[in-house]
């Protein structure tokens, strides 16, 4: 499904969402290439929290855009975002959380491993429990 692309874990890159159908390349994982130049590499579930300081940045996810392929976005959805998007709205105190098997390598290049973590939607609080 990824192209045998990594995800911040070390893993198989991991589907993000097909419904909305989301990705760089529309392919439903947060697959990057060198055409990716804002780093549509981090999967999150969006919050209305996120989608209004989006908003608020001059980014809209929630109007519909139709020739971009864009749905809108509705709190609940995962969408591939922009790392740097990502980490502003994390400074910002309105980050989404985040999908780590479907969140591409590359956005460590611009987000350090453990900030995601702490906002992992897809890790449990006691790890313990997947043993």
């Amino acid at each position: 499904m990824s192209s045998g692309q990594r995800n911040v874990l070390g893993g198989e890159l991991e589907e993000c969402s097909t419904e909305p159908l989301t990705g760089f390349y529309r392919d439903g994982c947060c697959t990057t290439g060198p055409d990716d130049v804002g780093s549509h590499t981090i999967c999150v579930v969006v919050s209305r929290e996120f989608l209004e300081h989006q908003r608020s940045v001059g980014n809209d996810l929630s109007t519909p855009r139709p020739e971009w392929r864009f749905p809108g976005l509705q709190p609940g959805d995962r969408w591939c975002v922009v790392a740097a998007r990502w980490l502003q709205a994390q400074q910002d105190g309105a980050a989404a959380p985040v999908v780590l098997a479907a969140t591409h390598e590359r956005a460590l290049d611009i987000v350090p491993l453990q900030l995601l973590e702490a906002y992992a939607a897809d890790i449990p609080d006691d790890p313990s429990t997947l043993l």
